[in-house]
């Protein structure tokens, strides 16, 4: 649905290099820190940067030759953009019907109420959740087949987080479909995202499936000796602590047979990050 292959683009201070897929009914997380190159990424997807090297496909299709008709079938929705803050809903709603030829009024009015949002309000009275709900609403609409969502959480209380992953849920229930989505806020990912891919200055550090990071990777915590004594053929990365060593590791399953007296803790998204940025790769 969606490749970057061997995308770059060079800037004075920073360069991305990427290379990501995101299969046909998957929903893939792009995870990093702010500055990561998360923003740049989604720039490169919809066309506004042109890559100084590789490609970007969705589709099936060069998006440097996307038509206008082609992107009807993409729902967007940007960390540093919406709609006026002097529109009402209702006055968003001509304006989307005309954009989009399949724009679905009667589902986008349901959300909109079930999400409590007034069709009569000004939107800069709206609070942050509010904004990303009318956002996220919109860009689910119009059938669209393919969501990029940047940073999409940004600002939101955990009720508005929930609220929107909701939508994105239901939106997956129809089959052909695939999102994007990008956070620096790894528990909104671990819910919804079949794999994750971690970016760090451009690059990707880590990809891999959702389900296998968090039941199979861990956190090995072991003094100096024991780390010498360890055997390191499934270490992705180790940091130095008062106590020893910090390991990370993609078979924790492994170090629970083998070392019963070290201890272990089950793998989150947050230590794989920090262990894959600050740690020394082995």
């Amino acid at each position: 649905m969606l490749k970057f292959e061997g995308v770059k683009k060079h800037y004075e201070d920073f360069e991305l290099d990427l290379t990501l897929e995101v299969p046909e009914g998957y929903v893939t997380g792009l995870i990093g820190a702010n500055g990561a190159g998360k923003s740049t990424a989604f720039k490169a997807a919809l066309g506004l940067i042109r890559p100084d090297a590789g490609v970007v496909k969705m589709l099936g299709k060069n998006v440097e030759d996307f038509t206008v008709q082609d992107k009807e079938w993409i729902g967007v929705v940007l960390a540093d953009s919406g709609f006026s803050g002097y529109l009402r809903v209702k006055d968003i709603l001509p304006m989307l019907e005309s954009m989009y030829h399949k724009f679905q009024k009667e589902d986008f009015l349901e959300m909109c109420k079930k999400y409590q949002l007034p069709l009569d309000k000004k939107i800069k009275e709206f609070s942050t959740g509010m904004k990303r709900k009318l956002q996220i609403a919109a860009a689910v609409s119009h059938g669209a087949d393919v969501l990029l969502l940047d940073e999409p959480t940004a600002g939101l209380d955990v009720m508005a987080r929930d609220d929107m992953l909701e939508i994105l849920r239901e939106y997956m229930e129809t089959p052909g479909r695939s999102i994007l989505i990008s956070s620096h806020i790894s528990t909104d990912l671990e819910g919804i995202c079949d794999d994750i891919y971690m970016i760090d200055e451009g690059k990707i550090l880590l990809h891999e499936e959702t389900d296998k990071l968090l039941d199979q990777y861990g956190l090995l915590k072991v003094k100096a000796d024991q780390y010498e004594a360890l055997d390191k053929a499934y270490i992705l990365a180790h940091k130095k602590e008062e106590y020893g060593y910090s390991c990370l590791t993609n078979e924790r399953q492994y170090y629970q047979e083998n070392y019963s007296d070290i201890t272990i803790e089950k793998g989150k998204i947050d230590d794989v990050i920090i262990m894959m940025k600050r740690g020394q790769q082995e």
